[in-house]
């Protein structure tokens, strides 16, 4: 990919900061509270896109302005209950009931180009999230960081319609089914620090201030010792598992012959042998060697004939 400008793509609801190998996003819709409105669904979606593709970038942050009101209020309700699509325009219309079956809500566009993201990908929740603001902007990360004052609810049976940005996919896959029942047929408002929601943080601040640099360091460690391949195989494996233990055998094996022979993995045995930070160079797209070719590559294994 060429050297991308992020500053230049004139992007308005978000802010884009090329650090070292680590993309920073902040959401920049203060005055909205973060609100979900304005361009930043589709800002959000080409960003992510963007980043999947970028050889430079090895870490996605999302966050925003520690003094901001809000993290991501959720929906902006200013324009009245649209919840971002024509599907609110379409069923009040009689005989339009068709689009039911064409309507994607946007929240969870951009969940997909945030979970298909092959690059690791960090949410830095410092302030209140509420609705899209808990769904499409927390739970397809890989990791996630929160300062423990947020209030946080997913609230869509209080306003009369359902999780978006499949989230019913992926909250009980990160918290549990008991849990994720609990926080959706409930809408209540709930604390970080709370057991029914603080495993779904890797680490939790007492100072909305604390959360996005304890996230960027995190970051720039994982920028530079682990493998860019390896963090694309590894996170397919995690979406997308086997059925059985034995498909998942034949799943990982395919894995580990495939990134066995790359250079990152001579280099990350040569510097653990020499003691010293590793310089993983292989990149996603490949370099003339047929990498690519197998990716998805767990699309490559037909697991039904293995068994």
């Amino acid at each position: 990919m060429s050297q991308l400008e992020y500053s230049t793509l004139g992007f308005e609801s978000i802010l884009v900061n090329l650090d070292g190998a680590v993309l920073i996003v902040k959401m920049n819709r203060a005055k909205q509270r973060n609100s979900w409105g304005g361009t930043l669904a589709e800002e959000f979606a080409k960003v992510f896109e963007l980043a999947d593709k970028d050889d430079r970038v090895r870490v996605v942050i999302l966050t925003a302005d520690p003094t901001a009101p809000a993290y991501c209020s959720g929906a902006d309700l200013s324009q009245g209950p649209k919840f971002g699509g024509t599907l609110n325009d379409a069923v009040r219309e009689p005989g339009l009931y068709f689009l039911y079956k064409d309507h994607r809500d946007n929240g969870g566009k951009v969940s997909l180009a945030i979970y298909h993201c092959r690059k690791i990908t960090i949410a830095a929740v410092n302030g209140h999230a509420a609705g899209v603001g808990m769904t499409a902007m927390q739970l397809p990360f890989d990791i996630r960081f929160v300062w423990a004052g947020a209030k946080l609810t997913f609230p869509f049976v209080r306003r009369g319609i359902v999780p978006e940005a499949t989230s019913s996919y992926l909250l009980p896959r990160l918290l549990g089914h008991s849990r994720a029942s609990y926080l959706f047929v409930t809408g209540t408002t709930i604390s970080p620090t709370s057991p029914i929601i603080q495993p779904l943080y890797h680490s939790t601040f007492s100072t909305r201030e604390e959360v996005f640099p304890a996230a960027l360091a995190l970051a720039k460690d994982l920028a530079v010792n682990t493998s860019a391949r390896s963090i694309a195989y590894t996170k397919a494996l995690l979406q997308h598992p086997g059925e059985s233990i034995e498909e998942n055998h034949l799943l990982d094996s395919r894995g580990i012959s495939l990134l066995g022979k790359s250079g990152d993995a001579r280099e990350g045995v040569q510097s653990f042998k020499e003691r010293r930070d590793p310089k993983f160079m292989d990149k996603l797209d490949g370099q003339g060697d047929g990498w690519h070719a197998w990716f998805p590559w767990w699309k490559t294994v037909n697991v039904k004939s293995k068994l």
